[in-house]
């Protein structure tokens, strides 16, 4: 458990604010062992609180540059961005600990309306998505621009790592390739299936009024019909 940078106090699981002295708490970046600001580089507004965000160096694998809100502490990442960083951040784990995972505390809201916010590059609406299986955190996505968390929701998503959430997610994704390669598969027996027995039907000749017919007679319609009327008489 993460303890307040003001007063030491135990931070809830699921908030970056002190419940005791109401400070908030990068909770987020403890996890990148150095970084570096730039201050007014960022163009992009906070989607929370309208404020210019700045911009910060991860220094993974050289420039790896994210944009933070200093009141709010929230992030935004670049397309694949946020999947690399929990990556190169959060590694050796060969086990997935549903335990753990079903008891992850998804970030409290209560302090943020219930509402869609915009993308801090685009403006536009972002959709809400349930990153992940079992992460409990619903992130807003841009598809052009990326990803926004509200401050502690990258914490949650390293634990989410660390309980190996990510391997459960690869280990649904097989699961269900498989499932639909084999609908694939029983689709394509079935039309075969169907075709052969087509192919069946008109290739076999069969003998009415002494004369061999094929299915596949232009005239064998209206023979049958006459046949049909010939015996019900």
């Amino acid at each position: 458990m993460a303890n307040c940078s003001g007063c030491s106090a135990p931070l809830p699981t699921d908030s970056i604010t002190c419940e005791y002295c109401g400070s908030r708490n990068d909770v987020d970046l403890k996890n990148i062992h150095y970084y570096t600001t730039h201050q007014c580089e960022s163009k992009r507004t906070c989607p929370r609180c309208e404020l210019p965000l700045i911009t910060i160096d991860l220094k993974l694998n050289g420039t790896f540059l994210i944009e933070r809100c200093d009141d709010c502490l929230g992030l935004f990442f670049d397309p694949n961005e946020l999947e690399t960083l929990l990556e190169v951040t959060v590694t050796n784990v060969f086990t997935i600990d549903k335990g753990r995972l079903d008891n992850t505390s998804p970030l409290n809201k209560n302090e943020y309306s219930a509402i869609y916010i915009k993308c801090p590059v685009c403006y536009k609406i972002m959709n809400r998505v349930n990153f992940g299986i079992k992460s409990g955190v619903i992130v807003d996505r841009c598809k052009e621009h990326g990803v926004w968390l509200d401050g502690g929701e990258l914490r949650n998503l390293f634990e989410w790592m660390k309980a190996g959430g990510k391997l459960l997610q690869q280990e649904r994704e097989e699961q269900q390739k498989k499932e639909d390669q084999r609908e694939q598969d029983r689709l394509k027996r079935a039309a075969q299936m169907q075709t052969d027995a087509v192919g069946v039907r008109e290739d076999v000749p069969f003998t009415l009024f002494g004369s061999t017919l094929r299915n596949s007679d232009p005239d064998l319609f209206e023979i049958v019909q006459t046949a049909i009327r010939f015996f019900t008489r």
